[in-house]
Formats: C-alpha cells, sequence, structure tokens
C-alpha cells in the first residue's frame, strides 16, 4: 500500500483512495446510488478505480469482472475488495476497456465511468488523468465503448455509462441505437460551470 492513502464511505462500505487512483466523486457516487443488480447478474465494471461501483454491485451480482488501464487502480481496487468482503466474487483485470477479455465473454451488466472530460491531446497522460481525461471532444473512450459494448452483452443485457453533457449526449444515445440498443437517461446532477453529469442506460 503507498504511503499516501485516504479513506472513503459510501452506504456502510469503505474505500481506501491510493494516489495515482481517482477518487470518487459526485459522478462515482450518483453512479453508485443507480446500480439496478439482480442477484443472477454477471457484472463487467471497466475504468473501476478503487473499486467503488465492483464492491457495491457485488454485494447483490452473481459475479463481477472489474477492469482498469491504470496498474495502481486494479492493485488499490482488489485491496478494497477485500477490505469489503468481496474477494471471492469479484476478479480484477488491467487492461484497456474490453481488451483483456475473451471475445466470447458476456454479462449481464456493463459500467463504465469513462473519462468524458474534453482534454488537450498531449504525449504523456498520467496514471490519474486517464481516468478524465477524453481527448479533445470528450468522447475518445465513449465513442471505443459504444461501438464494443453490445457484443459483450448477454440477451436482456443492460449498459450504465456515465459522461458530461461537455462531451455530447445526444451523440451517445443516437450510437447505441446505431448498435441495436435501447438508450435512455436514468439519472442525473447538475455540476457547477454549466456541466450535468448524466447516467445513460442501454438494452436490447
Amino acid at each position: 500500500m503507498p504511503s499516501q492513502v485516504k479513506r472513503v464511505y459510501f452506504g456502510g462500505y469503505a474505500f481506501d483512495v491510493w494516489e495515482n487512483v481517482y477518487e470518487p466523486a459526485e459522478d462515482s457516487f450518483l453512479f453508485a446510488e443507480n446500480l439496478p443488480t439482480r442477484k443472477s447478474d454477471a457484472v463487467l465494471d471497466i475504468g473501476t478505480g478503487c473499486g467503488l461501483l465492483s464492491v457495491v454491485v457485488a454485494e447483490k451480482a452473481l459475479a463481477v469482472v472489474a477492469v482498469d488501464v491504470n496498474p495502481y487502480a486494479v492493485r488499490c481496487a482488489k485491496e478494497n475488495a477485500k477490505l469489503n468482503g468481496f474477494t471471492g466474487k469479484v476478479s480484477f483485470i488491467q487492461g484497456d476497456l474490453f481488451a483483456p477479455l475473451r471475445a466470447e465473454k458476456q454479462f449481464d451488466l456493463v459500467l463504465f465511468n469513462a473519462p468524458y472530460l474534453p482534454s488537450k491531446d498531449s504525449g504523456s497522460v498520467s496514471w490519474l488523468e486517464r481516468a478524465w481525461a477524453g481527448g479533445s471532444d470528450g468522447r475518445r473512450f465513449i465513442d471505443r465503448f459504444i461501438h464494443e459494448s453490445a457484443r459483450y452483452l448477454r440477451d436482456a443485457g443492460r449498459v450504465l455509462l456515465m459522461q458530461s453533457t461537455l462531451s455530447d449526449v445526444d451523440k451517445t444515445l443516437k450510437g447505441f441505437e446505431k448498435h441495436g440498443l435501447k438508450a435512455k437517461i436514468v439519472a442525473e446532477k447538475s455540476l457547477p460551470f454549466f456541466e450535468t453529469i448524466v447516467l445513460v442506460q442501454a438494452e436490447r
């Protein structure tokens, strides 16, 4: 465990947030408050960060796979699953979006708190910045996720994607529909500086 650790609490759970790992904020908590989980659900949590969504959803789900490109986040999330008693229910993989998964792997529920803020394209992005930096229009990872997510969904599967109004929510809704999923906004919260965070649900 690194020397700098901050403890965050949500819904009776505790999370140690390491340096180089995204600290849960308004988007994380709005997401965690709107998780429609069933006991039979196999869940995929992409961009797990400190593991908040994985832990919250693990209480009800059958099993959870948590993925993050950030190696510090993967280790941090693994420790938080242990801290909250879900070691056996959550598996952790380091990788970029769906890349580390087998092509035939499918899930009932796919979660993604996307890096959705518009950011300058530069050659060096820190591990922490990767949690929020979404490229010039904020959609670098959102569009990739939409393009790939449907193939990893079981019949009647659902996708939940968190993003900001700064990264074109209408384009997200149309993108899911283009890939055969019905999409709608299920939760939102206004933030300062003319920004609203939006939770989009898409399903077959």
